[in-house]
């Protein structure tokens, strides 16, 4: 019997062969007979097909390191039959893509069941904002939580330090419509008239007159939603450079952008509703300390 993998180079080869003009012509421009120029396109075809049966062979586990799988599950809050939870770090990329060396989603083969099947991520941060992430790790889970943040039927609760003391008013909504632009080569969002429309609730925890603790609650889920937002209202997040956001507070440097996912309110995909939440990480909690500003969800 022929295997899989070579009916279909020999498909491709009887392809190629119904086509003999075109290698003609590349083989006159680089200078190699036809037959050769055939005979290379199957030889990456097979050097293709083993690489991916060698790869699925492997465990997907054991294509991360065991550093890298340690470090995987350390970034783990809950896990059960269903989904995922992860307290993400700030700088840990969601997705890979360019000058992305290792992502979330890279790391979440070890957790891959044995048929090489990874869980899906149902949502995204931005790859400075750290705190609470979900993970599906079934098809029927993904699809039940992908439309349960499309319906918005999830609560999203972050905290950031904002520059300029507290809002004014210190509680309220920002109902502003934000689009897309580039910006110097930079994906942002802006305020715009005919852009989608974007609501965040917010609430000062702590203030002094150079930055603010601030939770929000994004009732819309725009790309960038809360930065822009607060940008808009002349507190941008500490950290923030691309929205204005300063490095030093007073004499306190911001090591990096101070917005943390701090808790999550889901429906689960075996009934009920569950809320995960996640520490701040040890430098969002010094730059409060530093700042004198009280938390008072720091545990």
């Amino acid at each position: 019997m022929t295997a899989p993998g070579m009916r279909s180079a020999q498909s491709a080869y009887r392809a190629i062969q119904r086509d003999r003009r075109a290698d003609r012509a590349l083989s006159s421009e680089i200078n190699l007979s036809c037959d050769t120029v055939c005979l290379r396109r199957i030889a990456d075809i097979f050097a293709n097909w083993r690489y991916r049966q060698s790869n699925d062979r492997v465990p997907m586990q054991e294509l991360l390191s065991p550093e890298l799988r340690d470090y995987a599950h350390s970034l783990l809050i809950h896990e059960d039959a269903a989904i995922l939870v992860f307290n993400k770090p700030s700088g840990l990329a969601v997705q890979g893509g360019s000058g992305v060396e290792r992502s979330l989603e890279d790391l979440l083969a070890a957790f891959a069941k044995s048929n090489g099947k990874r869980p899906r991520l149902v949502h995204r941060l931005d790859r400075e904002t750290s705190g609470v992430i979900v993970a599906a790790r079934t098809k029927p889970a993904a699809a039940f939580l992908s439309e349960a943040f499309a319906g918005r039927d999830v609560k999203k609760t972050y905290l950031a330090i904002v520059c300029g003391g507290a809002p004014d008013p210190a509680e309220g909504e920002i109902d502003k419509p934000l689009q897309k632009t580039s910006r110097r080569g930079l994906d942002m969002m802006e305020v715009a008239a005919n852009g989608q429309a974007a609501r965040t609730r917010y609430r000062t925890l702590s203030a002094t007159s150079a930055a603010a603790l601030v939770e929000l609650e994004p009732q819309t889920g725009r790309m960038h939603q809360l930065r822009a937002h607060l940008a808009s209202i002349g507190r941008p997040i500490a950290g923030d450079g691309k929205y204005g956001g300063l490095f030093t507070l007073g004499a306190v440097a911001v090591p990096s952008l101070m917005l943390h996912a701090a808790a999550l309110d889901i429906p689960h995909p075996e009934g009920g509703r569950r809320r995960f939440e996640a520490p701040l990480p040890a430098n969002f909690r010094e730059t409060l300390r530093s700042l004198g500003l009280e938390n008072p969800l720091r545990g």
